[in-house]
């Protein structure tokens, strides 16, 4: 399933919507969490994004697991796998902390978004908002190393 399409690497056509939901998610959790009086204008498109930016992610570490084992069926050896190996272990941090960060941006949006009786106390929504920020923080360095340490893979590191 995560292997081919049309004899193309599943890996290479999903993983660019990996590289822009999550940044896209990380952007809109924080508007919401820091901004208030934006929530309701960015409320819907930060839990859609909190739940399209995992899946692209967890789509991308399966697709790339397939891609990984297939390359190395074919016969490719040499310090080229410890550059996937380190890639892989990227990616897989990239998929907890967009997990994480959806989950919570889920939370806040849950209890914040129009506030109908299940408002969160101040200081709890304080403290979620200061959760978001840091997840999206760690998420969007995640994926900037992911897809970098990817790009050298593939294109080599330029020097």
């Amino acid at each position: 399933m995560f292997d081919q399409v049309n004899g193309l690497p599943v890996h290479a056509l999903v993983l660019h919507a990996a590289v822009v939901f999550v940044p896209l998610l990380a952007l809109v959790s924080v508007v919401y969490a820091v901004v208030p009086r934006w929530r309701p204008r960015v409320g819907w498109a930060a839990a859609l994004l909190a739940i399209a930016a995992p899946v692209t992610v967890w789509v991308a570490v399966e697709s790339g697991e397939q891609l990984y084992d297939r390359l190395v069926q074919q016969g490719m050896r040499g310090p080229i796998l410890g550059i996937l190996d380190d890639h892989m272990n990227f990616g897989r941090l990239t998929l907890w902390f967009s997990v994480a960060l959806g989950v919570a941006t889920l939370v806040m949006v849950f209890f914040t978004l129009g506030r109908s009786g299940r408002g969160l106390p101040r200081p709890a929504e304080v403290v979620l908002a200061i959760v978001v920020v840091a997840l999206a923080a760690v998420a969007g360095y995640y994926v900037f190393r992911t897809g970098d340490s990817g790009a050298h893979a593939v294109w080599g590191s330029g020097s």
